[in-house]
């Protein structure tokens, strides 16, 4: 059964020196530093790799990240793959669970996540997921 979780999230996004021997023009690397609120309460660590171009509103990146706490009461750390274009301004965003990347009583999730930013920078996520019955 198909369970569902939203709740708010603080979000840190700190630049990170790039690589030595990198060209010009090459991606952006974020670290990531999240707090969960509501049925997930978690912390997450991760990276960002992010391109724009040279159109207004053109962008793309690609992220992971690591989510450690608990989700409905059930402690575990699971990780998350995002994938995001920004085509003139029209988003696409898809956050998956990474398979098999569940641990404690984590182990056996999967299932995916939306963000929203309302105006004035609030995030908040909407996480859709299965999980097996306890033992």
């Amino acid at each position: 059964m198909t369970k569902r979780a939203n709740g708010p999230f603080d979000v840190k996004l700190t630049p990170m020196a790039p690589e030595a021997g990198v060209v010009e023009g090459a991606p952006g690397r974020m670290a990531l530093d999240k707090r969960f609120h509501g049925a997930l309460e978690a912390t997450s660590q991760g990276q960002m790799l992010a391109v724009r171009t040279a159109v207004e509103g053109s962008a793309g990146y690609v992220a992971m990240e690591r989510v450690s706490g608990t989700l409905d009461g059930r402690s575990g750390t699971f990780a998350l793959q995002h994938f995001g274009v920004m085509t003139r301004g029209a988003p696409h965003l898809v956050i998956s669970v990474v398979p098999d990347s569940g641990t404690g009583e984590l182990t056996g999730l999967a299932g995916s996540m939306t963000i929203d930013i309302a105006p004035g920078g609030k995030h908040s996520y909407d996480f859709q997921y299965t999980l097996p019955d306890k033992a």
